[in-house]
């Protein structure tokens, strides 16, 4: 069984990240950064209708504005519609001007019909139907384990509320796009992705290519939370404009395209019952929950997007439980993947239910859980943090703080799968003492990069800086799509097992058996004109999946304004084999920045006249930024024996939880939805009517 170089030298230091000089200065290169020669500017009409029939379009006045060199229609005319923002037709033009002409020259002729943007109007009798031949609420998912009636009848205490969750949007600061180069008998495509493997597929199938005649670059890209695995609509659009014009085309989203039609986190409403024995054991829960995944989910859209599943009971185990889950179909972009699907939804759930539970009956928020949660290392996390966190000296009485502005503390758990395999990797010496290691991943700002150089120079005994880390490009051997916590656990066993065959092959081509740093220059003379250049692949037993971690928050509420403060965040992970400490709080800073952001700001707010999303801007999409960031703390449990795993999933998950348990012990109520907000406060504290909380 191969194993992890003992001792490690470079393997859990912090590095900074190899790229950051290029980032900084701006010489790191986008997708909407390329400019082929001759390269056109791409726009696509999207439909100012939540719902209609489309009878026909005229594109000859757009064709006739000057720098305009094609206009292509999407699907077939007559054609169904069935959101604001879903794409109709695509231009490419010499100028953006140009393309701006061309768009609003293009005549769409459609017959509107009745829609309905929200998940509750939409599960009523009589509401607009969104697809033809599927009702709007999806089949009931159920599970159902144990003697329900007979587990609450033997519960101490019962506590029962409903919950929800918002739609919550994916914003990465670089928007979906690609710039594509189409020729006769090959193409280029530079793209904003997750994985340039999962893009080059459907473009060389859509050329009819070879997929080895088609090329996927992805240099640098500015974020990716689950929703840019594919050259979406918007790529194969750039494709098609390209193929007729003959000349690259760079289509890249709007910020408004960003909130209407590349995906989003699908929301929750959360009917849940819970129970425990007298000691806190927990003994009985029943959920009931609906949440939509707008056009996406089963039924006609099949294929579009993701089911709004919870994980529900998340983590905790219970004897006897039922749980029905159902998706509810509005006019609305469908959902996608987001940083640890359904999980922050059942967290957020679960985890409210248990803190209310262990209030009702007398018992310590952190006491109950380390009870009951099945995760030893979660246990070993709760007592660790307890400590650190100085959680005894701290909790009170739900309600009890004095003064107008109160203190609360909350906490809660999580846990993800991640894993991955299958990545390969070549390494490529040469004899000026050059090392290259070229592996075909990408680095959605991660720092995969990063972590590339550093596995190579631990296996070589070099420092990451003399390492040239190649990634992001098709040519290179194959990895997977960069999402679910996968990465790092698959790129770094290949470079490892790459890294080590080239030293051996270096040992046996030169004949010096002691290599080390200071000889290293010597040695690699000896090679002669052709470099060393050899394989590696990912292999069983250097990395593993399922992380886990549990966070601690403290906030303070101002009982006169509503506003929350998140004043500190502990998060104890366990990290597998800790590759770079600094990438790690890296990503854990960012899960809980994320995570406050879905606690206490991000919410798509749906005009119901118009099916209109109203906040697709950075103005009036409140995201988190530095001057809201609490002190945040992070201990990091190195697990060596665990091989690599990864933890950006699972940072984000507890966040919006912990804070939602420490507003409710601040006031001594709680908000039953997301996000928390200072209108929602006031009227839980009974100051404000009329706010549903």
């Amino acid at each position: 069984m191969p194993s992890w170089p003992n001792p490690l030298t470079v393997l859990g230091t912090e590095v900074p990240r190899v790229d950051a000089r290029a980032k900084v200065t701006g010489s790191a290169k986008y997708a909407s950064d390329v400019q082929p020669e001759g390269w056109l500017y791409g726009m696509i009409l999207t439909s100012k209708w939540p719902a209609a029939n489309i009878t026909a379009i005229d594109t000859s006045a757009a064709k006739s504005i000057p720098g305009v060199k094609a206009v292509i229609v999407l699907g077939n005319v007559p054609r169904p519609i069935r959101y604001y923002g879903q794409e109709i037709a695509g231009v490419a033009a010499t100028t953006k001007q140009a393309c701006l002409d061309a768009l609003r020259a293009i005549k769409v002729t459609a017959e509107p019909l009745p829609f309905v943007v929200d998940e509750r109007d939409a599960m009523k009798e009589g509401a607009p139907q969104v697809w033809n031949s599927a009702p709007n609420l999806g089949k009931p998912r159920q599970k159902q384990e144990g003697d329900l009636a007979r587990g609450f009848a033997e519960c101490a205490e019962v506590v029962e509320a409903e919950l929800s969750t918002p739609v919550q949007m994916h914003h990465p600061l670089e928007a979906h796009g690609n710039t594509i180069h189409v020729e006769a008998d090959k193409a280029t495509v530079w793209a904003s992705t997750q994985g340039i493997f999962s893009v080059r597929g459907p473009i060389a199938d859509r050329l009819k290519m070879p997929h080895g005649n088609v090329q996927v670059l992805c240099d640098y890209m500015g974020g990716g939370f689950g929703a840019k695995f594919g050259p979406g609509v918007e790529g194969l659009l750039a494709m098609d404009l390209s193929k007729e014009t003959g000349r690259p085309v760079k289509m890249i989203l709007t910020r408004l395209g960003e909130g209407l039609s590349v995906g989003n986190r699908p929301s929750s409403i959360q009917k849940l019952k819970m129970g425990a024995a007298k000691d806190g054991k927990l003994i009985a829960f029943e959920a009931e929950t609906v949440g939509t995944s707008g056009t996406g989910g089963g039924g006609e859209s099949a294929g579009g997007g993701s089911d709004a599943n919870v994980a529900t009971p998340y983590i905790y185990r219970f004897p006897n439980l039922r749980t029905q889950q159902q998706t509810v179909a509005i006019n609305a972009g469908a959902a996608r993947a987001f940083r640890a699907p359904s999980h922050p939804q059942g967290s957020f759930g679960t985890e409210s239910m248990l803190d209310d539970l262990a209030v009702k009956l007398g018992i310590d928020p952190v006491e109950i859980r380390i009870l009951n949660d099945p995760s030893e290392n979660r246990r070993k996390e709760y007592a660790l943090g307890r400590d650190k966190f100085g959680w005894k000296e701290k909790y009170k009485k739900p309600g009890s703080s004095a003064g107008p502005v109160k203190t609360g503390i909350g906490c809660a758990g999580a846990t993800w799968g991640g894993g991955g395999k299958g990545s390969k990797a070549e390494a490529v010496i040469s004899s000026d003492g050059t090392v290259e290691i070229r592996i075909g991943t990408q680095d959605l700002g991660t720092g995969s990069r990063t972590l590339v150089a550093m596995v190579a120079a631990e296996a070589l005994g070099l420092k990451p800086e003399q390492i040239i880390a190649r990634i992001g490009d098709t040519r290179f051997p194959p990895s997977g799509a960069s999402g679910g916590s996968t990465t790092t656990a698959s790129i770094c066993p290949a470079v490892l097992d790459a890294a080590q065959n080239a030293l051996a092959e270096l040992k046996k081509v030169t004949g010096v058996q002691d290599i080390n740093a200071a000889n290293w220059t010597a040695t690699c003379r000896k090679i002669g004109i052709n470099p060393i250049s050899v394989t590696g692949e990912w292999k069983e037993g250097l990395s593993s999946s399922g992380s886990g971690g549990v966070q601690f928050v403290e906030v303070e509420v101002d009982t006169e304004t509503g506003y929350i403060r998140v004043r500190k965040v502990l998060a104890v992970m366990d990290c597998g084999l800790v590759v770079n400490s600094l990438t790690i709080t890296s990503q854990v800073n960012s899960g809980i920045i994320m995570g406050m952001g879905y606690a206490l700001n991000e919410e798509r707010v749906m005009d119901r006249q118009t099916g209109v999303v109203l906040n697709h801007s950075f103005d009036t999409y409140k995201i988190p930024n530095l001057a809201d960031t609490p002190d945040i703390e992070c201990i990091l449990l190195n697990m060596p024996n665990r091989g690599v795993i990864g933890i950006a999933e699972v940072s984000n998950v507890p966040t919006a939880s912990a804070i939602a348990n420490a507003v409710a012990n601040a006031i001594g109520v709680r908000v039953h939805s997301l996000p928390i907000t200072p209108a929602k406060v006031l009227a839980a504290l009974g100051k404000v009517p009329g706010v549903k909380v």
